[in-house]
């Protein structure tokens, strides 16, 4: 886990890169859009999903997320809790916004096919909650956690001349 502001933010782009490359490839597939749509499509639609991600992350849900988990009423000490906390936190706020982003990037493409917004809204939220909560909860978190005390955590960061 990030223990200063340096980590914190190497430990967000790691997990928000990861979660963005799957949650955007479970959303082409979702949408039947894989073979429709090109290469350079994908790209872009995973650059734009990575920066708005990263942005709310950085900025806005990471620390609302921070000041919720660790109000809620559970024993900080068990490092299992203050993950599943966290995660479960994280994951709420960010699908929250990112489908948000989902629905106008539906919305501007190719429409809403006569559903409302609100019933759209909450069937891409429900769709990627059920997809994001496991996978950050089993995989991601897991794997950018080993990756992040591997690389990250601990080493100091010099200028190499």
């Amino acid at each position: 886990m990030p223990t200063n502001k340096r980590e914190d933010f190497y430990f967000g782009f790691m997990m928000v890169c990861g979660m963005v490359v799957v949650m955007t490839f479970y959303n082409l597939v979702r949408s039947d859009l894989i073979g429709t749509i090109s290469w350079d499509e994908i790209l872009i639609q995973l650059f734009l999903g990575f920066i708005v991600a990263f942005l709310l992350e950085l900025f806005i849900v990471g620390p609302v997320v921070k000041k919720v988990a660790f109000s809620l009423p559970y024993d900080k000490s068990k490092k299992g809790l203050v993950i599943v906390s966290i995660s479960f936190c994280m994951v709420v706020g960010m699908v929250t916004c990112m489908s948000l982003y989902g629905l106008g990037m539906t919305y501007f493409s190719d429409g809403l096919n006569g559903e409302s917004l609100l019933s759209s809204y909450f069937s891409i939220f429900i769709n990627n909650f059920i997809f994001a909560f496991p996978l950050q909860l089993m995989v991601m978190g897991p794997l950018v956690r080993y990756l992040f005390g591997k690389f990250v955590k601990g080493r100091r960061f010099t200028l190499v001349q």
